[in-house]
């Protein structure tokens, strides 16, 4: 079994990181996926309801941020970039909602495709300060109806010569159908633009099969392989397996699997595999963090920067919004202080 190579972080390789990070600006990224939008109720619990014994939650103050692959929009945007954003909305609150963030993000409606059978996405979080007490979702879980789909495919046609790179993110809310995924890599393919998935676990590795580089965390690939995680706790050479097998069955050049506190692991199309750190100092609230993994990721593999170097950037840029509570997207000034920073 091939063997983990462990990569390092030098003064050099920091100061070159930071010169890296100027090649993102105006890197245009088209991200085709779901998107909604994620509130917060922050408060206090100091009793129990005595309707039923759940906490009575004293609101102190509401926030209202871009969720799902929006939020991979506005850390495109945050980190230099151009995002352009096509997926599908309602036609309800949530999606006035939507376009208001949108609008005070100076991110383009322009792709966006209404629909008014589907609910727009938004996730209703209430939280005892760091605490989650409980969700509450609105949503549509069902694959786009075809006369969607053909309006979706349109706006492919009219971006995928324009960008540099392409990011698909599938949060299985049904903008990611198998006709969309082979209309986007047949489109993607006639213009030689790279497709980096960021995919859901509810559907099986070879869903994705034709992209560039896919990356799920740990217990995504497990799902994505149908693998048993018991069998794999003792295995010592469970990293491999796994990565060997994403490889084979989305015949991705590159596997990124994200693993929390153990960092990254690297199966490049080399079949070389290499571990990079992870650089999150506080870890405070993991949403998002998968969003702007893969945000960084596109940018810097569309800016002609290694994979290696790619990863140690998006490590860096998950370390900023992993110490934050919610969506929030990493700015490129955060990313060149956490690069700075490092010791």
């Amino acid at each position: 079994m091939a063997e983990i190579q462990e990569y390092r972080i030098t003064q050099s390789l920091k100061a070159k990181l930071k010169n890296d990070t100027e090649k993102f600006k105006d890197k245009k990224i088209l991200i085709i996926g779901d998107v909604g939008v994620d509130e917060y109720i922050l408060g206090e619990v100091k009793r129990i309801s005595p309707e039923a014994p759940v906490p009575v939650v004293e609101v102190q103050s509401e926030e209202k941020k871009l969720g799902l692959a929006a939020n991979v929009a506005q850390n495109i945007l945050s980190l230099g970039g151009k995002p352009y954003l096509i997926s599908v909305i309602g036609e309800d609150q949530g999606a006035h909602i939507l376009e208001n963030l949108f609008k005070s993000q100076n991110i383009s409606t322009d792709y966006l495709i209404k629909d008014p059978s589907r609910s727009t996405t938004r996730k209703a979080r209430v939280m005892a300060k760091h605490h989650h007490v409980v969700r509450v979702d609105y949503e549509t879980r069902q694959f786009l109806h075809e006369k969607t789909q053909s309006q979706l495919f349109l706006q492919i046609d009219a971006l995928i010569s324009q960008v540099d790179g392409v990011i698909l993110e599938d949060y299985a809310k049904g903008v990611a159908t198998p006709d969309v995924i082979n209309y986007l890599y047949t489109a993607a393919k006639k213009y030689s633009k790279p497709v980096f998935v960021d995919p859901h676990r509810n559907h099986q590795a070879p869903y994705y099969k034709g992209c560039d580089l896919i990356k799920p965390n740990y217990d995504e690939a497990i799902a994505l392989l149908g693998m048993d995680a018991d069998d794999l706790r003792q295995d010592p050479f469970k990293i491999q397996k796994i990565g060997k097998k994403l490889k084979d069955q989305t015949l991705a050049k590159h596997v990124v699997l994200t693993q929390g506190k153990e960092g990254m692991t690297i199966f490049n199309e080399k079949d070389q595999i290499v571990r990079v750190p992870t650089f999150a100092k506080n870890v405070f609230d993991v949403t998002g963090a998968g969003d702007t993994v893969i945000a960084t990721l596109a940018l810097a593999q569309s800016s002609g920067i290694n994979l290696e170097e790619s990863c140690v950037l998006a490590n860096f840029a998950a370390g900023v919004v992993v110490a934050q509570v919610g969506c929030v997207p990493c700015s490129i000034s955060e990313l060149n202080q956490a690069i700075n920073e490092f010791e």
